[in-house]
């Protein structure tokens, strides 16, 4: 740039009287520094953008059809999965081959008399707890749904956990139960995102159910630890109690105290149902599975009875 002023001063000094319009070149190199300084910032900006690009592109969503891939570093995709008829499949929390349908010709009537005073503790501990609970409830047979699935769900993760721990303890098999029970606590956690979409609940209801969760939790939790042949009598009675309250539940259906309203797509998908089923189709199938918890509780409980361990038994997986 010195060397283009040097040889212009020049030529000015040589032409004489011209030389004013080339003594002003000093402008001529601010313009031609603008336009190259323009060039680098367009340059500059060009290249910024495209790095920006570039660092967006690991953790980039592209929305097509409502469906949002997110591609990942660590290369955890999942693969592309339809139903039957080859739309996308909706849901994340569970697959189509975890669907299942239930058998609803299930003996529903069965009831374990209590003859020990263990059976006798359990069963009345059970009728006990139902008492609140009808005075708070009383026929919102939909409220008392979700209220007993927030509290059902727990004893199979429970006791799943603790067999886990004492599995790893004692570096011996479990028999096939962890999973039986762990199966179940899932099984019971559908059945409340079920309810919440047929039911939603109020802010007191929320808060009942926190402070109740807590309760039975750590209550549960103790008493597994001190006797698992209690702790799963305990939950074979209250799944006797829910088939009983989920049966007053269709007698309102049938009567026409609650709507008999679509069933949700969730309940449709998981338990196969037909598209066309309904609020009906979906409370039978929950008290089918009620019935076959109640079956796995009582069994498990009468192994211990008996003085064996439950991994001497096959656990009844998939039992549904």
């Amino acid at each position: 740039m010195n060397h283009l002023v040097a040889r212009q001063l020049m030529r000015g000094l040589t032409n004489g009287p011209k030389c004013n319009r080339y003594v002003l070149c000093p402008v001529t190199r601010v313009d031609i520094w603008d336009q190259r300084g323009a060039f680098g910032r367009m340059m500059s900006t060009e290249t910024s953008l495209a790095e920006k690009n570039q660092k967006e592109k690991p953790v980039e969503q592209v929305e097509k059809k409502n469906e949002v891939t997110v591609s990942s570093y660590w290369g955890i995709l999942r693969p592309r999965i339809t139903r039957e008829d080859g739309t996308p499949w909706p849901w994340n929390c569970f697959m189509p081959w975890e669907t299942y349908h239930t058998d609803t010709s299930i003996d529903l009537s069965k009831h374990h008399v209590p003859k020990t005073f263990a059976d006798k503790v359990a069963y009345r501990t059970v009728k006990l707890l139902r008492i609140p609970t009808d005075i708070f409830f009383q026929r919102r047979y939909g409220c008392r749904a979700m209220m007993l699935e927030t509290v059902a769900a727990v004893p199979g993760m429970v006791g799943g956990m603790l067999l886990h721990l004492k599995s790893l303890r004692k570096f011996e098999h479990s028999g096939g139960w962890i999973k039986a029970l762990l199966e179940e606590a899932e099984n019971e956690r559908m059945h409340l995102m079920t309810m919440v979409e047929l039911v939603k609940p109020k802010w007191y209801e929320r808060l009942l159910v926190l402070t109740v969760q807590g309760v039975f939790f750590n209550a549960f939790f103790v008493l597994y630890l001190l006797s698992p042949k209690l702790a799963h009598r305990v939950v074979g009675y209250l799944e006797e109690e829910a088939i009983h309250s989920y049966t007053e539940f269709l007698k309102d259906i049938d009567s026409g105290a609650i709507e008999n309203v679509p069933a949700p797509a969730i309940a449709i998908d998981y338990w196969n149902l037909p598209k066309d089923a309904n609020l009906k189709d979906v409370i039978t199938v929950i008290r089918a599975d009620e019935a076959h918890h109640r079956d796995v509780n009582h069994f498990a409980s009468d192994i211990h009875f008996q003085g064996k361990k439950l991994n001497e038994a096959p656990a009844p997986i998939g039992y549904h």
